[in-house]
Order: C-alpha cells, then sequence, then structure tokens
C-alpha cells in the first residue's frame, strides 16, 4: 500500500478513528490495533512475505531474552552472532545472491573459466533492509546493556513493524521508539494538526515535485546517447531533486502519520541540500541512517580514536557500506566511494565538525561565501548522483563523458521540453519555501502560522489543489527498492 494511493486515503482515517474512539484509551488494544494494522499494511504489497517479516521478529524478540539472561559471555555472543547471521544471511540471499553470483561467473570468465551459478528468480521484500537493521540494533543495545529485552511480543512486535516506518524508514532505534510505545498515549489536537501538515508537504514533494522530475529524468537518463551534454546535465538535476523530493516526502508523510497516533519518529532530513560541505550533507540527509552507520560500525571499528589512518579508513568503509546497502550494484559501491573522497578533506584537516547550525541561521539571506560552499556542495552531490541513477558503470561513465564534451554548450533539448518548464519553476518555488522553513523541522511547519486565516488556508488549498492537479498514476517510492 502506497502512501500517495487511494486505498492510504482509506486505510489511514479508518485507522485513525478506531485508534482513538474504539479502543477508548486502553494502550494494550491501541497497540494490538496497531500491529493488526501494520500486518494488513504489509500485506497489501506481497501477503507471501508477511511469513519473512513475522519470522525475523521472533528471532530478535527470543535472541534478545536469551542475550539478557545468559550467565556467561561466550553464551551472550552465540545468541548475538545467532541473530545477526540469520538476519544478514536473509538479506545477503534476496537482495545480492545474484549480485554476487553474477560478479563470481565475470570473475571466472576473465580468467578463463565457466561459471554454473545461475540466478535465482526472487523478489526483493519490501522494507527488508529496513525492518532488519530494526532487530539487529535492539540485540546489539542488549548485548551491550544499553536496554532490556521487552517480554510482551505485541509491543515489540509494534517496534519492528509500526507501518508509518515499515517500509522505508526512518530506521528506529528501541531506546527511542519502545518507551512511546509502552506508555499510554492521549489525542493531542495540535500534534495531530501538525502532523496533517506535515503530510500534506510530503504528498507536495512527491506527488508534484518528485513524481514530475522522475518523468523527465527517466526520459534523459534512459536515452542519454541521443542527447546534448546540457541536457545531461538537467537530467541529474531532475534525478537530484526526484530522490530528494521521493525520500523525504516520504519521511515527513511517515513521521506525520506516527504524529497521528501520538508517536514521534526519528527525523530522517534537515534540509541537505542547503548544506555548506559534504560532512554536513551527510550529517541532514537519511540521518537515521547514517547515525545507525555510526553507532553500529564506525565506532565499533574505533571510530577517529585511532589517528589520522584509522578515521581514513573506518570513513571509506561506512561509504562503502553505505552504498552496497542501497542495492547491489557496483554503481552504488562507486557512489559510496565517491562520497568518502569527498569528505576526506573534512576528516585529515578535523573540519567535519565546522557547520554544526544550519545556514545563515536567524538571515534572510547567506554571505557569498556560504553560497558558494552550497553551490559546490550540492555540485559535487549531483555528480555522484549520476552513479547512483546510472543503469551500470558503463553507462555512468559515458553519460558522464557526454556532459564533459563540447555539447554541454548547446540549448538543452528533450520531449516534454515545455512541460518541464512548468515542473523548473515549481521546483525553484519549492527550493524558496524549503529556504524560509529551513529552520523548521520540515519547510511548513510554521509557514503561515500567523497569517490572517483566509491567506494560509488559501496557501493550504494551493497545495492541495497542486497535488491533485499533478496526480497522475501512483508510483512507488524510489527507497523501497532498498
Amino acid at each position: 500500500m502506497l502512501f500517495n494511493s487511494l486505498n492510504f486515503a482509506i486505510f489511514l482515517p479508518v485507522v485513525f478513528i478506531l485508534y482513538w474512539f474504539a479502543t477508548k484509551g486502553n494502550l494494550r488494544l491501541q497497540n494490538i490495533l496497531l500491529l493488526a494494522s501494520s500486518y494488513f499494511f504489509y500485506a497489501c504489497w506481497d501477503w507471501r512475505f508477511m511469513l519473512l517479516l513475522i519470522f525475523s521478529t521472533l528471532l530478535d524478540y527470543y535472541t534478545g531474552i536469551k542475550i539478557y539472561e545468559a550467565k556467561n559471555q561466550r553464551t551472550k555472543l552465540f545468541w548475538l552472532w545467532l541473530s545477526v547471521g540469520i538476519n544478514l544471511g536473509f538479506l545477503g540471499v534476496f537482495k545480492y545472491y545474484n549480485f554476487f553470483a553474477a560478479s563470481f561467473a565475470d570473475g571466472l570468465s576473465l580468467l578463463g573459466f565457466k561459471s554454473n551459478l545461475g540466478s535465482l528468480q526472487i523478489i526483493l521484500p519490501v522494507g527488508i533492509s529496513f525492518y532488519t537493521f530494526h532487530g539487529l540494533s535492539y540485540v546489539i543495545d542488549i548485548y551491550k546493556n544499553r536496554i532490556k529485552p521487552e517480554k510482551n511480543f505485541v509491543d515489540y512486535s509494534v517496534f519492528v513493524s509500526f507501518f508509518p516506518l515499515l517500509v522505508a524508514g526512518p530506521i528506529e532505534r528501541a531506546t527511542h521508539l519502545l518507551p512511546q510505545i509502552l506508555k499510554k498515549r492521549e489525542f493531542n489536537y495540535s500534534k495531530a494538526v501538525d502532523g496533517l501538515r506535515q503530510i500534506l508537504w510530503g504528498l507536495f514533494k512527491k506527488i508534484v515535485i518528485a513524481d514530475n522530475c522522475a518523468e523527465f529524468a527517466n526520459t534523459i537518463f534512459n536515452n542519454s546517447d541521443h542527447y546534448s551534454g546540457s541536457t545531461l546535465v538537467l537530467g541529474a538535476l531532475f534525478f537530484s531533486f526526484q530522490i530528494y523530493c521521493d525520500f523525504s516526502g516520504y519521511s515527513d508523510i511517515a513521521l506525520g502519520t506516527a504524529r497521528l497516533f501520538g508517536i514521534d519518529l526519528l527525523r530522517n532530513f534537515a534540509f541537505p541540500y542547503f548544506s555548506r560541505d559534504i560532512a554536513e550533507f551527510w550529517r541532514r540527509w537519511h540521518i537515521s541512517l547514517s547515525s545507525w552507520f555510526k553507532d553500529y560500525l564506525y565506532i565499533p571499528l574505533g571510530g577517529s580514536k585511532g589517528g589520522i589512518w584509522m578515521k581514513i579508513r573506518n570513513t571509506f568503509i561506512i561509504f562503502l557500506v553505505s552504498g552496497f546497502w542501497h542495492g547491489a550494484n557496483w554503481t552504488f559501491v562507486v557512489w559510496g566511494f565517491l562520497n568518502a573522497l569527498y569528505i576526506m578533506p573534512s576528516i585529515i584537516f578535523n573540519t567535519n565538525r565546522n557547520n554544526l547550525d544550519i545556514v545563515a541561521k536567524g538571515k534572510y539571506l547567506p554571505t557569498l561565501k556560504e553560497l558558494f560552499s552550497i553551490v559546490i556542495t550540492f555540485s559535487l552531490t549531483v555528480f555522484a548522483w549520476i552513479f547512483f541513477r546510472a543503469n551500470n558503470l558503463t553507462h555512468a561513465i559515458s553519460y558522464i563523458n557526454e556532459i564533459f564534451s563540447s555539447s554541454l554548450f548547446i540549448k538543452p533539448n528533450f520531449p516534454g521540453m515545455a512541460k518541464a518548464v512548468t515542473i523548473i519553476f515549481l521546483t525553484a518555488l519549492f527550493i524558496l519555501v524549503e529556504w524560509i522553513g529551513r529552520e523548521q523541522q520540515y519547510a511548513i511547519a510554521s509557514l503561515g502560522i500567523k497569517w490572517y486565516p483566509p491567506l494560509r488556508w488559501v496557501m493550504y488549498y494551493s497545495i492541495i489543489l497542486s497535488i491533485f492537479y499533478f496526480m497522475g498514476k501512483e508510483q512507488e517510492f524510489i527507497y523501497f527498492q532498498f
């Protein structure tokens, strides 16, 4: 079930009404309803993979208890590695088996040998990377004595499979989400209104900006051999706003939906395209994944305590793993490698925490230096996105070669250029709204709050009308494939 579908528009109000009125504030009934709703939500995609989700939940629930009850370190390690091994094993089979089999076969063919390793005709279960990481953080936190295991299976299951975050995050921590699941929740009108406002902005980002940018990005990337370098630059820009508005739009809808049920999820985006360096960009882009890798991989590897070479090594490991997490393709690995290279100067010269506050805080405009830094950081990010979007490395290299050719100075032209001008204008307007609201949790969190009410409602209805006007065929969110 997609957030941008009619089914969800019916599903959400029904669950909301049952949650606040039928349960009469009973916490146990609320959690049972959330679990049943989450399983129904997931089953609407493919009910067969419900068994995998339930098995993963049972595995981490049981091993978490066994780790906590273990009398010695050896037994604790056994249960920890059992959970980690099985979880990563499932992830490896479903997500990476065909990639490794093909890469192994290609390597053997270069040596003159033939391989009989066949590919598996399997579907990647939606959300597997996200709910697997939920479970892994839970058992690791128990092993590290940060939390105690949750004995109530329903409550733990809600933590793993709460429907707003189930298929594309944010990647939650038990330390943050479980206490909210275990605590009595009462309806808060202002919190619910704020949630609806964030859902509205998320839908605008997805339907108006992302889906329309996707149309042009797909046209240009899928036929890149036929277009000039200037058109390919435009295609890279379209994809950059597609992936940002698609994924951050999903996160806005997820956070807003959770707030309707009295639950606060981790923030996942903080206006990353206004970053002044790559280190700041990664503090603001897919925050829950970046912090997950920092806490459960970077720090255990030694973090930045072992000198400059260890910092460099660990940074490359983090970014390469992050790239590989996104998909079984060498393009993602190169994308991760590029970002590791980008961030190296700030790691080596210890400037990676220079820009902790939002740019031009309390001001209308950035300084020229800040503007220059934003443009450079954004340009490097767009360049890396080419690898992320390309079908393979050969496609990415040919795409980039054409950009750095004389055709870069030819006027961009591709089918649908007239409509693209409208989307470029709307994207520019979107950037302006994001800039105005960059100090808030999301762009329109406080926009118009102090306006004359009719004017404020004009703004809301304008957003709603634009959503309906540009709404076409339901398109999946990009991160469903990861």
